[in-house]
């Protein structure tokens, strides 16, 4: 009884450590390091591109309730993610490093799990779980193509922000601070004047991008936008979006100021920060030349620059069911983003899933069905869900999870109250697992 899984991202090596706990012997395929794509920079398994990249870890949120579903059923990235977090207020951000390698080193170390280096260009035979990321191959890419109608693989793009280091950022112009005073002072805040407001952004709006290759379009994903076309939406976009002032008062003048930058800490250590709605395409001559004109930044040391690549993702609702299986052709499964779940953490919920149910079928137990109720049955049930038509990736959101039978006022305290009834069915089910 052997699966093979391939990609050892976030999704594969969950899926492969879910199966391999319960038995099932995994081949872990990774074309890394022999082949690296334009987001990885890492031979390491489970490469994040962004510190806070977990996102929120506040129950009322429904990302949040997600990362605790799948603490409770024994993931093992929300594992070693809580083994490497660093401090993000109400947010789950971790040392990339370390979080990296304490998953490489958990796979590996499995007794259950093989780990095979090198591209895959074709769909092996017996029991496969495709988790080969948003940056799949081309080889890959066209064997995934064969599987279905020409028109199933979607192409859309994706953006990193460009992170410097602590030492560079001038703190005169800059101050330690969380919206509101929420949580801690975990993000550093670079104020600018209405003057400096107006020049960055005419700069950031003639700024040249870098060059658009043949697979690639000007298509844009409107979760990921990058900073400058947001910017050439109109003068106020960015003061309104990711360079928010609202609850930024500067210490020095206690009032706030036109915009603000917010940087968070990209590691434990506190030495990198990352520039908050930062994605872009811009030349990297262009980001240090318009960034420079931040004045916390002005002699900002950056250890990696601001990238766009593309991103692939399957018209899931046609082809994949519920435990994210093709339909018509059970033997092969899709987990993370290439299935249109947008996020590592639904990534990874998408692979504990596909994992634990290919898992029960092998061992000839019945599917758990996780309920629409859970945040993780929602995804994947939306995932699959013939009725849409128009299908995006998608986040997770309360929006696609049931009604509460009664009245709750506030935001809030509903979203609580769906946490709580969620949670409350995990525990249920988890005694299953």
């Amino acid at each position: 009884m052997n699966v093979t899984v391939i990609g050892a991202g976030l999704a594969g090596c969950e899926a492969a450590y879910q199966l391999a706990r319960r038995g099932v012997s995994v081949s872990l395929m990774e074309m890394k390091p022999q082949k690296m794509t334009p987001a990885h920079h890492s031979p390491g398994f489970a490469e994040l591109v962004c510190s806070n990249s977990l996102r929120s870890d506040q129950l009322e949120n429904a990302v949040g309730l997600l990362k605790e579903e799948l603490r409770r059923c024994g993931s093992l990235i929300l594992r070693c993610a809580d083994e490497n977090r660093v401090e993000a207020g109400g947010a789950l951000a971790v040392d990339r490093e370390g979080f990296s390698q304490a998953v490489t080193d958990a796979v590996r170390a499995h007794p259950n799990i093989t780990v095979v280096e090198g591209e895959v260009t074709a769909i092996p035979g017996g029991e496969v779980v495709v988790a080969s990321g948003p940056l799949t191959s081309d080889g890959l890419s066209q064997a995934v193509a064969g599987l279905f109608p020409a028109d199933s693989c979607l192409n859309f793009f994706d953006a990193a922000a460009p992170i410097v280091t602590f030492d560079s950022i001038d703190m005169e112009h800059a101050w330690f601070a969380s919206r509101y005073g929420k949580g801690t002072a975990d993000y550093i805040n670079c104020a600018l004047s209405e003057e400096e407001y107006l020049a960055f952004w005419k700069e950031l709006c003639a700024a040249e991008e870098a060059e658009v290759h043949g697979f690639e379009d000007k298509r844009v994903f409107e979760g990921c936008m990058p900073v400058e076309v947001m910017a050439r939406r109109g003068v106020q976009t960015l003061a309104f979006g990711p360079l928010k002032p609202k609850g930024l008062p500067d210490p020095k003048t206690g009032r706030e100021p036109c915009a603000v930058v917010q940087l968070r800490r990209d590691n434990k250590q506190g030495t990198l920060y990352n520039l908050v709605g930062f994605q872009t395409h811009l030349k990297w001559g262009e980001q240090k030349r318009v960034f420079s004109m931040i004045p916390a930044l002005k002699n900002a040391e950056y250890v990696r620059y601001g990238v766009m690549h593309r991103n692939t993702y399957l018209d899931s609702p046609r082809l994949l069911d519920r435990y994210y299986r093709v339909r018509g052709n059970e033997r092969i499964s899709f987990a993370g983003q290439i299935t249109g779940v947008e996020g590592y953490v639904e990534s990874t919920a998408s692979g504990f899933l596909a994992g634990v149910e290919l898992a029960r079928r092998l061992l000839g137990q019945g599917p758990l069905n996780f309920p629409r109720e859970t945040a993780i049955g929602a995804l994947a049930l939306y995932v699959s869900n013939e009725s849409v038509v128009d299908f995006q990736p998608m986040n997770i959101n309360f929006g696609i999870m049931p009604s509460l039978d009664c009245r709750v006022k506030g935001k809030r305290e509903k979203n609580a109250a769906l946490s709580r009834r969620s949670l409350e069915l995990i525990d249920g089910i988890k005694e299953r697992l």
